[in-house]
């Protein structure tokens, strides 16, 4: 099944009760359908958001999303030139 944030906004809030009942700090990977710089920045922000930007760092939080890299460039490029590349100017997919 893809992430869908509504899941996620539920998994962290269960996740920062259990750090509070306990102390112990537990990590969150959002399994498939993060496929764009705008949806990974999505979750980066509901992450901080919920449960601080500890929880922003790799040891806490990870998303795979093996067509993000390629993604990202595209919108570094769009960013810098006013227009997006074809993805196989991008090899990082």
């Amino acid at each position: 099944m893809n992430a869908v944030l509504p899941v996620g906004l539920v998994m962290t809030r269960m996740i920062r009760e259990y750090f509070e009942r306990t102390g112990y700090a537990v990590g969150f990977k959002p399994a498939g359908g993060i496929r764009t710089a705008k949806q990974g920045l999505e979750w980066l922000i509901l992450m901080k958001e919920e449960l601080g930007v500890r929880w922003c760092a790799p040891t806490l939080f990870r998303m795979c999303v093996s067509s993000l890299p390629g993604a990202t460039e595209r919108q570094l490029e769009h960013f810098v030139t006013g227009r997006y590349s074809p993805s196989y100017r991008h090899p990082i997919a």
